[in-house]
């Protein structure tokens, strides 16, 4: 008999939470089921390609939109009706390898794809690594926001910002005339063309580069201090080689990239710097022959994927042997 006026002591706090563990047991068995629904014990070796699937997939519709372009290649224009022929023929590609213009123009996106790939490398490496490397919170913060912000702005409206400041009276010229020094044109040049896409590939380069320079201890840096090694020297022999996957990765999206580029030349070039992108659309929109568009899309395609296969397989491919032996 409980005494009168006596408040009832509460349960313990396990029995309070014993329904909100039930609860929290059975969730995580709806997971589990789940989970092994999805990813049986017995199919663990496919659990990889379930991860790879939607690349698979996007892989397969860019092969898939290569194969009509390979049809239209092979179809000649119709001069009389302006249709692509019914027979297939190597005409197109004939035409290509006839006409000097197209080799310039092959020899001119090459050129300064490799310009700008070994340019964009040379300023990400040592940007890349300060990012990395900094004990300074705000300066790494200044770094990552430098880094992203151009990513915010648009490809033309970068190359029209060029524009403004490498036209006759634009800024550049403006500085020169303030210091007494001659005006200089490198606007609607090859080498103007090069700045631009230096400009837009450095990020991408960056990026490819600061995971490479965060999976290298710092240690090793320091321990090679320790014994003599001056910090060039260190850069050079042991952070160099520890980093060669993502220099090979930076320098086959930049590449890559550069090769395909439409707007800069389109735009800096002024028409008179083209590359085979901007070739590719003056034969379907200006020459309204679409065999020959898609010869020079066939072409720059095989080229940029052969290229990208001889560096992976060059350094890419042996750096990752030479990881896994170590």
């Amino acid at each position: 008999m409980k005494p009168r006026g006596t408040v009832p002591s509460a349960p313990p706090a396990e029995e309070q939470s014993a329904p909100a563990r039930t609860l929290g047991l059975r969730l995580l068995d709806g997971l589990e089921g789940v989970r092994a629904t999805l990813f049986p014990r017995g199919a663990g070796g496919l659990t990889p390609w379930l991860f790879l699937l939607p690349a698979l997939l996007l892989t397969f519709l860019l092969v898939a939109g290569i194969v009509p372009l390979l049809d239209t290649s092979l179809r000649q224009l119709d001069r009389a009706t302006f249709r692509p022929g019914e027979d297939w023929t190597l005409a197109n590609f004939h035409t290509l390898w006839e006409r000097p213009v197209y080799t310039w123009l092959a020899a001119r996106t090459m050129g300064a794809a490799l310009v700008v790939t070994v340019l964009s490398l040379l300023l990400a490496l040592p940007y890349a690594w300060l990012m990395v490397r900094t004990p300074r919170p705000w300066l790494k913060k200044l770094l990552l926001v430098s880094l992203f912000l151009p990513f915010f702005i648009g490809q033309v409206v970068r190359a029209y910002g060029w524009l403004v400041v490498l036209g006759n009276q634009g800024l550049a010229n403006a500085v020169l005339g303030w210091l007494g020094l001659p005006p200089v044109t490198i606007l609607y040049t090859l080498p103007g063309v090069v700045l631009g896409l230096v400009q837009y590939m450095l990020p991408f380069a960056v990026l490819m580069l600061a995971p490479a320079f965060t999976a290298v201890p710092e240690e090793i840096e320091l321990a090679s201090g320790s014994l003599g090694a001056s910090p060039a020297r260190t850069f050079r022999h042991i952070v160099l080689p520890l980093v060669r996957p993502g220099l090979v990765a930076a320098a086959v999206v930049v590449f890559t990239l550069t090769l395909t580029d439409f707007a800069m030349p389109a735009i800096m070039g002024g028409g008179r710097n083209d590359f085979i992108a901007n070739a590719i659309y003056d034969a379907f929109f200006s020459l309204s022959d679409p065999g020959l568009g898609s010869a020079l899309a066939i072409l720059l395609t095989l080229a940029g994927t052969t290229i990208a296969g001889i560096m992976l397989a060059l350094f890419g491919l042996g750096t990752l042997g030479y990881v896994r032996r170590g």
